[in-house]
């Protein structure tokens, strides 16, 4: 089992860059795929990135590709998401998340965080 805590949101403007992170609880960190989701009022939770355990496989959703970066320190049991060229429609409440399954698949996370709000102002 994994615990997961979330920090690093907060209030932008359009165009700034914001990193949150994700630090992990318990000795098995590197066994996770990890990702990131968001949930804008009204809306699904969404993956929009994700690592595998080794770090050498990233998923990104087309919304965010070429302005986030997901990455990971096993070493430290950390997690970060690089937020870059931010969006008013990027405002929505971030989780960080974990899966045990050997790939990726966004219903298949099973460990989540309490969440980070991002808001980014026009």
């Amino acid at each position: 089992q994994v615990q997961l805590v979330e920090s690093g949101g907060g209030l932008v403007q359009a165009g700034d860059s914001l990193r949150l992170s994700c630090a992990a609880s318990g000795r098995t960190f590197d066994t996770y795929i990890m990702g990131w989701f968001r949930q804008a009022p009204g809306k699904e939770r969404d993956l929009i990135a994700a690592m595998s355990t080794s770090g050498r496989i990233t998923y990104y959703a087309d919304s965010v590709k070429g302005r986030f970066t997901i990455s990971r320190e096993n070493a430290d049991n950390t997690m970060y998401l690089q937020m870059n060229s931010l969006k008013p429609e990027d405002t929505a409440v971030y989780y960080c998340a974990a899966s045990g399954l050997g790939t990726i698949v966004p219903g298949k996370f099973d460990y989540w965080g309490q969440g980070t709000q991002v808001t980014v102002s026009s």
